[in-house]
Order: structure tokens, then C-alpha cells, then sequence
């Protein structure tokens, strides 16, 4: 059943565009120009299509003319057109067209962490979409984009890396033409579209650092990792309901399907399927096949109610290319640019000493856009205190700019400021912000094996924030798996800058709860 077109979004239907004088060409560039606003540089156009959604279809003169005539509406508004499926209508072709912003001072840019089991692949998947080669079966590729030496002979990821890949304005990926293939700044550079993957750690005792770089990175989507070998593991279900509760888009990726039996890989995609229709989960697998999937899956994706799922093989190379092409076409689904007037917020995600520099942290700007030489605040300090410090130069994918806006991630070098004083949860904004000691959330508890009473206590994170706080207050007592409630917090060691309606997550042993903070009591 077709959607008939909505006035707000990236999606516009158009049955023909055939007779275009320069009236019409300057209303259709307005009309493309506000699509990709909405899509963050990138619209969906439907050719052949009624405003109902009926695929009608049209004459092939019709729809030569018709690409043409959307070709000049996007060089008015400096964008571009590719093609990305052709199909058959009641009465002709139908195009479905990707038009795509060209690069003006940034590119587009996507999160998508990568999440799931222990030794289920996300390592070596990343490696294998980054340098367009493939595994040896010996971890050649997990080489290529582990952070440390333990890493490498643990062959467990402990941290938390970045690695981008890039799309030049066709839907190319642009690292595969690069010497180096990682190079981060050349990528950023040459693309119009980056795709920021993050690999995270699978293992249990690592879970702390994959919340935090959940919580931290502010995902579009995440790409939930299962080994066709191993199947569905308690830590695929773990890291699953992580990204459901704080309502992330999961699309997923079968691995080793080379080491897999047809047999055993058939009974994990029931495995897969059986727990995507869980209660709290309900998600409609969708098997990609076919680059017509791929089209379908990505257009479908931001609602988050389907999950693609690949079958792919770093190894042998099978399902990468599908998976390549559903990174290019996944629109992004958060509006930064709505965020863009607001005052300029970033909370510490890493910190650096650089030889030469000093003082430098990262973090992904939330709010606000924020130039060289402008003085911000820092803090809270341990006494809920902020200091007024100087960005000293800034980065963007190891490439100098003067300029950051909402949206992107960033490395801030700082005057004022030593290396101890820093730590990972402060914040730089524009606006001098406040400490925060107690704060009221409404909650859900996911699991605890007992029941949880006022004295409990947690590690919560909010953003880059991990510190233990105390259940100091409860609406409902005693609470148990699946309760609700309203409570009071406090934290243990020292104030934080938290803002009513941040998500929360919490945990201690094998508990775990999400919530919305509500309200906060200023220090």
C-alpha cells in the first residue's frame, strides 16, 4: 500500500516533469531546496509517482525529460541527482532519485555505531567497509582499526574508535581511491556524505565503556552485529535493548556467513527474527536481497520500525556491496540544523595532552556553533564551579576549521586550563551553565534480579557522563523488573551539568533502567 506525500520530510512524489519553463524551474528549486532541509542535505525524489503515492508511471521520453528537468532545479540549489532504481508502473517507468547537496563547507555526516556480541565481527566488518579489501580469516583487517596493542593480541575491542567513510556526491565510496584509506582528513575532505562508524566492545566487563559510547555519540543508527556461526548471544539481546530503549534504529548484519552450515545460518536468522518480535521490540525483519531492497530498507529506515537484516562475509566479500550502498543512501535523522541557533553546548567525550598543544577534548557538538579564539565555559569542577577558557584551534576529522556547528564531531585544543583539571562528562558552553547535585527522572526498570529501595545504588549515564548516584526518593516501593516510577537522585562524588529531557540509563551488577530526567535542583 503506497503513502500518500507529506508536506514536512525528504520524500517528494512528482508523476512527470515534462513541460518546465523558468517560473516553474525556480519554483521546483525552492521546493527541492526545502526537501533537503528537511533531510539534511539529502531528498528522495519519486518520478512517475501521484501525490497519493500510486506508482502511475510514465512514457521513457517523459521520464528522460522529466531526470533533466530535476538535473537543473539541483545545480540551482547545488545539488546532485543519481538514479537509484528503476521500476514499472501501471503505465510506464517510475525513477526513484537520490538528490544530493554538494559539498559546501561540510559534509553530511551519519553516527552509527556498530554493537553486538563478543567476536561476532564488528571489528573486521568496519575494517572491511573502510579499506574496501577483505579479512585473510586471520584478523588482518581487525588490525587496521584497533586503538591498542592488547587489543590486537586480546582480539577483543576494549575502546571506543572512530573510523569514517566517505561518499562523494554520486554515492561513491571515497576512501576506496585514497593511498590511505583511513586517512580521516583526506576522507572528510573529498566527501559529501560521511558515514562516522564506531566500533565498540563486545565483552561484558567492557560494557560500561560501550554505554558511554552510546550515550555520548548521539547516534542516527546503530548496526547490531550477529555472528551466523554463534547466533544470537546474551550481549546481542543486551546491547539490542540498549539501542530499542533509547529508541536508536537497528539495522543488522549477519557475519561469517562463509563459516556458517545453510543450516545453522537459517536457524539464526530465526533466532534474529524470533527476538526482534519481542514485546518492547516489535521490529519487522526485512532480509535485504537485492539493491531494490537496499532503496526500500534505507527510505524506511528513520521510522525505526523496520530492521534490515545482510548477510555478509568480511572474507569472502559476500552482501558488503548492499551494505555499502545502504550506508551511502540512509538519510540522516537527526535535525541538527534545528539546533544551530541555540547556545553552544559540547560534553567532554576523550581528553588528550598533545606534545606542543596542550590540553585538548573532544565531543560532539549538541547545540550552537562555536569559532576559533571564543571563550566558552568549562566545568562543573569538583566544587560546581566553571571556568572561562579560550579554544585555542579546532578539528573535524584531523582537518583544521574555524568554525563548528551542531552535529559534528570535534576536538577542541584549550588555553586556561591544565590536563589533570580535565575529565570526561564536563561540558564547554557558550552560556555560563550550572552544577547539578540531585535531579527527579521518571523511570523503567529493564531487569533487576530483587527489588530496588530508597539507598540503591547505580552508576547512571547521561551523555558522556558515568557516575554513581543514589535512589534518594521513590513514587513506588519496592521497585521490580518492568516497574515504573518517578525518583529523586543524587549523585555521589561530584555535581554535573545535566538539562531536563536527557536520557538516562542506569546500571549496577546485572541491572539495568532507562528514564527522562524531569526536572534537576541547581547547586
Amino acid at each position: 500500500m503506497e503513502l500518500r506525500e507529506s508536506e514536512e520530510g525528504c520524500v517528494e512524489y512528482k508523476l512527470k516533469l515534462v513541460e518546465v519553463d523558468e517560473k516553474r524551474l525556480e519554483e521546483l528549486a525552492s521546493q527541492l531546496k526545502y526537501r533537503l532541509s528537511e533531510g539534511g542535505g539529502e531528498a528522495i525524489y519519486e518520478i512517475g509517482v501521484s501525490d497519493q503515492g500510486e506508482p502511475l508511471g510514465i512514457n521513457e521520453e517523459e521520464a528522460r525529460v522529466s531526470l533533466r528537468n530535476l538535473e537543473r532545479a539541483a545545480h540551482l540549489v547545488g545539488a546532485r541527482c543519481t538514479v537509484l532504481r528503476e521500476s514499472t508502473g501501471r503505465a510506464g517507468k517510475v525513477l526513484e532519485i537520490l538528490v544530493r547537496r554538494t559539498r559546501e563547507d561540510f559534509p553530511i555526516n551519519l553516527i552509527v555505531p556498530a554493537i553486538g556480541n563478543v567476536d561476532s565481527g564488528k571489528s573486521t566488518l568496519i575494517g572491511a567497509l573502510v579499506m574496501g579489501t577483505l579479512d585473510d580469516g586471520n584478523g588482518a583487517l581487525r588490525s587496521e582499526v584497533c586503538r591498542y596493542l592488547h587489543e590486537l593480541v586480546s582480539g577483543r575491542t576494549s575502546s571506543t574508535s572512530f573510523h569514517a567513510l566517505g561518499f562523494d556526491e554520486r554515492g561513491d565510496v571515497v576512501n576506496y581511491a585514497l593511498p590511505n584509506p583511513r586517512d580521516e582528513a583526506e576522507v572528510f575532505i573529498r566527501s559529501a556524505k560521511v558515514v562516522t562508524l564506531i566500533d565498540l566492545g563486545g565483552h561484558e566487563r567492557y560494557l560500561r565503556t560501550t554505554l558511554k559510547g552510546i550515550m555520548g555519540s548521539v547516534p542516527d543508527y546503530a548496526i547490531l552485529c550477529v555472528a551466523a556461526s554463534d547466533g544470537v548471544k546474551p550481549m546481542t539481546k543486551e546491547h539490542l535493548g540498549v539501542a530499542v530503549a533509547l529508541k536508536i534504529p537497528v539495522f543488522i548484519a549477519v557475519t561469517k556467513v562463509d563459516a556458517a552450515s545453510e543450516v545453522r545460518l537459517q536457524e539464526t536468522l530465526q533466532e534474529i527474527h524470533r527476538v526482534l518480535k519481542l514485546p518492547g521490540v516489535s521490529k519487522i525483519p526485512f532480509l535485504v536481497k537485492s539493491m531494490d531492497d537496499v532503496a526500500v530498507a534505507a527510505k524506511n529506515m528513520a521510522g525505526g520500525r523496520i530492521a534490515p537484516i545482510f548477510l555478509v562475509s568480511s572474507k569472502t566479500g559476500e552482501g558488503l556491496e548492499l551494505l555499502t550502498k545502504f550506508l551511502n543512501l540512509l538519510p540522516p535523522r537527526l535535525r541538527w540544523f534545528e539546533k544551530l541557533d541555540e547556545p553552544f553546548l559540547v560534553y567532554v567525550d576523550d581528553k588528550f595532552n598533545v606534545t606542543g598543544v596542550g590540553p585538548v577534548v573532544s565531543g560532539l557538538v549538541l547545540s550552537g556553533s562555536v569559532s576559533v579564539n571564543d571563550k566558552v565555559y568549562l566545568g562543573p569542577f569538583p566544587d560546581g564551579s566553571f571556568r572561562i577558557v579560550r579554544i585555542r584551534s579546532m578539528q573535524v576529522n584531523r582537518v583544521f576549521v574555524d568554525r563548528v556547528h551542531a552535529g559534528q564531531e570535534a576536538t577542541f585544543a584549550l588555553s586556561n586550563i591544565f590536563y589533570d583539571e580535565l575529565r570526561k562528562g564536563m561540558v564547554l558552553a557558550a552560556e555560563k551553565p550550572y552544577s547539578v547535585w540531585e535531579f527527579e527522572a521518571d523511570i523503567l526498570v529493564l531487569y533487576h534480579s530483587t527489588t530496588i529501595r530508597r539507598g540503591y545504588q547505580a552508576v547512571v549515564h547521561v551523555q558522556t557522563i558515568r557516575q554513581a548516584a543514589e535512589f534518594v526518593e521513590m513514587s513506588k516501593e519496592p521497585l521490580r523488573t518492568g516497574d515504573r516510577a518517578h525518583v529523586k537522585l543524587r549523585f555521589l562524588y561530584r555535581p554535573e551539568h545535566l538539562r531536563v529531557g536527557q536520557r538516562i540509563l542506569f546500571r549496577e551488577g546485572r541491572t539495568r533502567g532507562i528514564g527522562t530526567i524531569t526536572s534537576i535542583t541547581r547547586a
